[in-house]
């Protein structure tokens, strides 16, 4: 695609807080966002949601959890922009995803019920996926955190994984989205991992865009967003990473984190 700026236009400022095997894939779509509205791009690896407050990032790519925490804040910098539709039968044409718990292909455990007592790897706590759904899943059943012998936390969903397949852990939850781009990068991953449950579904990690943007631009970009999959060539960047469109999203769509989130911490607090 050619690349025509309008004179002296800024930079818009992308950042991804996702896993960084998605990384090229977010690459592609904030240069293709940046050529649709005349603005050039840059994406960087985001160091902590303060980045917004600080009026360093315009449009982030971020997990659910905190999304919810950041725009239920006291003046929050952040409102929604978008989020991805996921290829595949299983997302149902609708902007979810899944928390997968996997194990490795040889492990003597089939079914979350077998885990207890397990070396139990999650992300991080600010993680829907790797662990507020985990723990409310935990709490349904009328358990703790302490049902898992041991908790590693990794700081990614690729380094859970990596420790599963290492035998350094049992099991973890990891993100279906970073799980489905994994085993699409890497045919031989799933013979050695199984999927023994599936937590979910939830509303997708979001595309979200500073709230003190100019409106106008604003809306080029998330019509940007909904209409890149009708390029033939922005969407074979779009299938790289799994995602099949972009589709526009509210607020309300992110109750269901939302709730679970606020149960997860009621349960902490008794």
């Amino acid at each position: 695609m050619h690349e025509t700026f309008l004179h002296n236009a800024p930079a818009i400022r992308f950042a991804t807080f996702l896993a960084p095997n998605l990384y090229c894939t977010y690459e592609h779509i904030a240069r293709y966002v940046g050529v649709k509205v005349g603005y050039p791009t840059g994406l960087s690896v985001g160091q902590s949601l303060e980045d917004f407050v600080a009026g360093q990032v315009d449009v982030g790519f971020i997990c659910g959890l905190p999304y919810v925490r950041l725009v239920d804040s006291p003046g929050s910098p952040v409102e929604l922009l978008a989020a991805p539709v996921l290829q595949g039968e299983c997302y149902q044409n609708k902007p979810i995803y899944f928390s997968d718990i996997i194990v490795r292909s040889d492990s003597p455990f089939a079914s979350f019920d077998d885990l207890g007592g397990c070396r139990w790897a999650y992300n991080q706590r600010t993680s829907h996926s790797g662990y507020n759904l985990v723990c409310s899943s935990l709490l349904e059943q009328g358990k703790t955190l302490r049902y898992f012998g041991t908790m590693i936390e990794t700081g990614s969903h690729q380094r859970s994984l990596q420790l599963v397949l290492e035998g350094q852990a049992d099991a973890a939850a990891i993100d279906s989205h970073v799980l489905d781009t994994l085993l699409w990068q890497n045919k031989d991953l799933e013979l050695q991992l199984r999927v023994i449950a599936r937590l979910g579904p939830s509303s997708i990690p979001p595309v979200v865009v500073a709230r003190s943007l100019d409106r106008n631009l604003k809306c080029r970009l998330q019509e940007a967003l909904i209409t890149m999959h009708n390029d033939p060539r922005a969407a074979d960047g779009l299938h790289e990473g799994r995602i099949d469109h972009f589709v526009a999203v509210t607020d309300a769509d992110y109750n269901d984190i939302r709730t679970i989130f606020a149960r997860v911490q009621a349960a902490m607090k008794a």
